[in-house]
C-alpha cells in the first residue's frame, strides 16, 4: 500500500513537472531597458533645462554668493599683511556672512531641484510603464522584465524599441 503511495505521489510529481514545463514553455515573455528607454527619451533631455529656468533667479544668487564669499577669501588672503585688524576682522565677518547665507539657501535649493527633478522623473516612468503596458497588450505577452533583472535573453524579447516608440507617440 505504502509503495502504492508512493508511486501515486512520484507520478503526480512528474506530470506536474511537465505540465508547468509546457505551460511555462507557451507564456511569451518580453525584456525591457527602462533606464534606456529614460535616456532615449526626448522628454529627459528637457527637464534639466526646465528645472534650471525654473530656479534660474535662485541658482544665480546662490553662484554669486559663491563669488563673493571667494573674492572676499582671497582679498583676506592676499592684502592680510597690509590691513589692519579692524579691516582682517571687517572682511572675516563678511565671509562669515556669507558662508551663513549659503547655508540658508543653497542646502534648500538644492533640495528644491532635487524634489523637482525627481516629481519629473517619476512622470516619465509613468509614461514608460503606460507604453510598456500597452506595448505587452499589443503583442500578447504574458510577462516583461527590465533588463537588469535578467541576466540573459535573447534579442527578439528585447521590447525597448517599442517602448520608446510608443513614449514618443504620447508626447
Amino acid at each position: 500500500m505504502k509503495q502504492l503511495a508512493r508511486q501515486f505521489v512520484a507520478t503526480l510529481m512528474l506530470g506536474s513537472a511537465l505540465v508547468s514545463a509546457s505551460a511555462m514553455a507557451e507564456q511569451k515573455i518580453g525584456v525591457v531597458d527602462v533606464q534606456g528607454v529614460f535616456q532615449a527619451m526626448p522628454q529627459a533631455a528637457e527637464i534639466s533645462n526646465n528645472i534650471q529656468v525654473e530656479f534660474k533667479a535662485q541658482i544665480d544668487e546662490v553662484n554669486q554668493l559663491q563669488k563673493d564669499g571667494q573674492f572676499y577669501a582671497e582679498r583676506l588672503q592676499r592684502d592680510a599683511a597690509t590691513m589692519s585688524e579692524q579691516e582682517k576682522k571687517e572682511l572675516q565677518q563678511k565671509i562669515q556672512g556669507v558662508r551663513e547665507q549659503l547655508a540658508e539657501k543653497g542646502q534648500p535649493l538644492q533640495q528644491n531641484i532635487q524634489r523637482r527633478s525627481n516629481e519629473e522623473r517619476n512622470k516619465l516612468l509613468g509614461l514608460i510603464k503606460q507604453a510598456i503596458d500597452g506595448v505587452a497588450k499589443k503583442e500578447g505577452y504574458d510577462l516583461v522584465l527590465t533588463s537588469n533583472a535578467v541576466s540573459f535573453s535573447k534579442e527578439q524579447h528585447d521590447i525597448s524599441e517599442q517602448v520608446l516608440n510608443q513614449v514618443k507617440k504620447t508626447n
